[in-house]
């Protein structure tokens, strides 16, 4: 067992070498595409690297048998968390929440936070940050139970400020507001009181930056946000602009995954592991643990493992 752990490590850290340099070579090529116009090439080749990202960080956990322990909040490499509230009556309606206050998780949304807090069980959270609003404060508790972690509010991740439009429904402002309309084909420009991603961008950036730098954080800090906030974080960090952050897709209770790495005060190297993942309980159990485990438990079936595969919504 011990000689084919090491025997995947070596092969894993083979395929990282050889083909570095040419996933930079077509990140740059795309890149290209992206400023003349084709940017869903750029958003699909996002979600296809780090989605090979995110199941070398799940088989890399298992090669080291699950053990990130608080140990590693010592080091320079920090694992966060950004996290979609669950769901919410206003999400099946179609209306639009921006900050308005008194917006709770449904049953459905409680069910969700439930299920993510249990598929998250093996992460030590260090941590749990979370938008002032109902629905991501009741998430967040969700999470942070049993953990024995105050939960810390932080304003500048609350949702999209817009204005007017709160409590509207999507298809009717579509209909009727040239302004909205003008707005979601460019969110860059807003109409006076509407906040631009832009500005929502920088404020949360900036809270989740003040945050990560205090010396109680940790290495796993989790914020519950809100879907605009959380695209607009992973836009920053894989370099797509913010304009176009809204083709990303963030479902309810879904987990996206940046890891920051510092090897200096100025120099710091970033790795997005996950964007949108709604787990299970397991998801972090690979496909190659669960076939050692059938061997394990019925050598006669040796020769067909059961294989269990990881889900992505994308």
């Amino acid at each position: 067992m011990y000689l084919e752990k090491e025997r995947l490590m070596c092969n894993a850290g083979r395929i990282k070498e050889r083909y570095e340099t040419l996933l930079i070579f077509m990140r740059g090529c795309l890149k290209k595409l992206f400023n003349a116009g084709y940017s869903w090439v750029y958003i699909l080749w996002i979600h296809l690297h780090v989605g090979w990202r995110f199941w070398r960080w799940r088989v890399y956990l298992w090669l080291q048998q699950l053990h990130i322990t608080e140990s590693t909040q010592n080091s320079m490499k920090q694992t966060l968390l950004f996290i979609r509230h669950g769901q919410t009556t206003w999400n099946i309606d179609h209306l639009l929440p921006g900050q308005l206050p008194g917006i709770a998780l449904n049953d459905a949304g409680r069910e969700q936070a439930a299920r993510l807090a249990d598929a998250l069980a093996l992460i030590p959270i260090s941590t749990v940050i979370s938008s002032p609003l109902e629905r991501a404060r009741e998430t967040a508790e969700i999470i942070a139970a049993g953990r024995g972690l105050t939960l810390q509010l932080e304003p500048d991740l609350m949702d999209t400020n817009v204005g007017r439009w709160s409590g509207q429904k999507f298809d009717e402002l579509a209909k009727t507001d040239p302004d909205w309309k003008a707005y979601v084909k460019d969110p860059t420009i807003a109409p006076e009181g509407i906040e631009t991603f832009p500005q929502v961008q920088q404020r949360a950036l900036a809270a989740v930056d003040r945050w990560r730098t205090m010396d109680s954080i940790g290495a796993y800090p989790a914020f519950v946000a809100h879907a605009d906030v959380v695209k607009l974080l992973i836009a920053h960090y894989t370099g797509l602009d913010a304009g176009k952050a809204s083709s990303l897709f963030i479902d309810n209770a879904s987990v996206s995954i940046v890891e920051i790495e510092s090897e200096s005060e100025h120099i710091q190297h970033t790795r997005v592991i996950a964007i949108g993942w709604s787990p299970r309980p397991g998801w972090l159990k690979p496909a190659i643990l669960e076939g050692q485990k059938d061997k394990e438990d019925s050598p006669a079936k040796e020769d067909s493992p059961v294989v269990e595969n990881s889900e992505q919504k994308t």
